[in-house]
């Protein structure tokens, strides 16, 4: 059965982004209006689907840079900066970059890369810099050079605004294709869920104060789902793009510091804030906290990771802080309840391919316009995550109740089949999370040969003492049969979602050797 919001969709120009931000009436005041420089097309000849790599850590100059390369018809390529060389010679090479922008301190690993892929090695340095052979961004914004005429796509709907490589949790990267409409699409169904967002209030009727720590690399992809038409979008998406359409302040933060966060909330008197779990943990537990007035949040929004009922609590309990949580296309959060955005579909399909009743789990698909179309290069990917009706298959693990609300629950492939019980991670890992002595954990499956089954093992950094507590709180099946072993770290991934698979494999490889020994 094919599931969508009972309320009318909303209208989708026909524009691409460039459009949609600068050249469609506001609804904020002209002094907010941004002017942007194109010495990006005068330096590198850009001509429309040519592509930038933007190789840096989080600065206040990265959208100017994106809706610079937007208004020369140029597709903008965000990059991990923590790739190593070889990581990113291979990435430039499948998305056939041709210029770089970057920051000084990672000029060693972009030149080696770029001579290796071909880039030209004439960079562009964001931030006050400067190192020979590159363009420094403040010098290409005052250059007295004329102006550019503005090359707009052809098709919003084919022209790529974006090429964004997901984590490669399960394999190597992979570049996700996001068109203009795809982005143009995501900003205007964000605008209609964000009914809580205040873009007009304050003593100085300035509406809210966002503070943008979440890397600008990482769109998490095109969320779909929404609590109570709340939606989850960081990065370049949430923060970048929907900002400015609404006219919202952002405070830029290079990267996560409790300290720092903690101060910038304080300075600036944030409201509003996309985070990951790990985030809220920290400021549930941490004593650091205690020392600043965060009394201005009203509101965390979360996704990436598995974000608990009971976290989320602890949170309300000791800081008075709501949590909003958000679902995108390759993230899951544990335990939320949401309902479908405007403009999208959704079916909760079997392993048969066929539909299950409302109030049974299995494998949420999606469809529409904030949905990408194709993977790069990789038609047999592609292929293996869309259906045949063009529904995109998320792997995620969900169920509908009868009110229309979805619980999302765990990924079909981190599973734990206890004796023929599904048993999903993030639950277990959201119950383990609460305990006081616990200060990250992630659950895995482990073979046991004597009972012919998985059994879950819970890898903590902080032994009995926990998974006495934590099996007194669930059912048999969700016991930690196999154990708590210590870690040094938990493994995240650049959005902060917990890397299963990897930290599955070093366990194993453990086991195994401690075994033959």
């Amino acid at each position: 059965m094919i599931m969508q919001d009972p309320v009318s969709a909303i209208n989708i120009p026909d524009v691409d982004v460039w459009q949609l931000l600068f050249e469609q009436p506001k609804e904020f005041s002209r002094h907010k209006n941004i002017y942007i420089n194109h010495a990006t097309s005068a330096a590198y000849s850009f001509e429309n689907g040519d592509v930038l790599a933007v190789f840096a850590s989080n600065s206040i100059e990265i959208p100017a840079v994106i809706w610079g390369t937007h208004y020369c018809g140029g597709t903008v390529f965000p990059m991990n900066p923590a790739y190593t060389a070889k990581e990113l010679t291979r990435q430039l090479l499948l998305s056939k970059t041709k210029a770089i922008c970057t920051q000084r301190n990672f000029l060693p690993t972009v030149r080696e890369a770029a001579l290796e892929a071909g880039v030209s090695q004439a960079m562009t340095l964001i931030g006050p810099d400067e190192s020979a052979g590159t363009n420094s961004l403040h010098d290409m914004l005052t250059l007295d050079v004329a102006p550019v005429p503005r090359l707009p796509v052809t098709s919003p709907e084919q022209d790529l605004a974006f090429l964004v490589f997901l984590s490669g949790t399960t394999g190597m990267p992979k570049a996700v294709k996001l068109t203009h409409r795809n982005v143009v699409s995501n900003i205007l169904m964000l605008k209609a869920a964000e009914t809580e967002i205040s873009h007009d209030s304050g003593s100085q009727r300035e509406g809210d104060r966002l503070l943008a720590l979440l890397p600008f690399f990482h769109i998490l992809d095109l969320s779909s789902l929404s609590e109570s038409r709340l939606i989850m979008l960081t990065g370049l998406m949430a923060v970048v793009h929907s900002s400015i359409y609404n006219g919202l302040q952002v405070v830029v933060m290079e990267q996560f510091r409790l300290k720092a966060f903690c101060q910038a909330v304080r300075h600036h008197r944030i409201t509003y804030i996309h985070v990951v779990p790990l985030i809220i943990l920290q400021l549930a537990k941490s004593t650091i906290a205690d020392r600043y007035d965060l009394s201005s949040i009203r509101m965390l929004v979360s996704a990436a990771a598995p974000l608990s009922t009971e976290l989320v609590h602890n949170l309300w309990e000791r800081r008075s802080i709501r949590v909003i949580q958000g679902y995108g296309l390759s993230e899951t959060c544990a335990g939320t309840h949401m309902q479908l955005l405007l403009n999208m579909q959704a079916r909760v399909v079997s392993a048969e391919g066929l539909d299950v009743p409302t109030g049974e789990q299995d494998e949420l698909w999606l469809k529409g316009a904030t949905v990408f179309s194709c993977y790069l290069n990789d038609p047999k990917s592609t292929s293996e995550c869309f259906s045949a009706d063009g529904f995109f298959m998320t792997g995620d693990i969900v169920v509908k109740d009868s009110d229309g609300y979805f619980n999302i629950l765990d990924r079909i492939k981190e599973l734990i089949k206890y004796k023929g019980f599904q048993v999903a991670p993030a639950e277990l890992e959201g119950i383990l999370m609460c305990h006081p002595l616990a200060a990250d954990v992630c659950v895995i499956g482990v073979d046991d040969e004597r009972q012919a089954t998985q059994v879950p093992m819970a890898c903590v950094i902080s032994l009995d003492a926990i998974k006495r507590w934590y099996d007194a709180k669930v059912s048999n099946a969700k016991r930690l049969r196999g154990g708590i072993v210590m870690v040094e770290e938990i493994p995240k991934s650049a959005a902060g979602k917990t890397l299963h698979r990897v930290l599955e494999e070093c366990v194993l490889a453990s086991i195994k050797l401690k075994a033959k020994l």
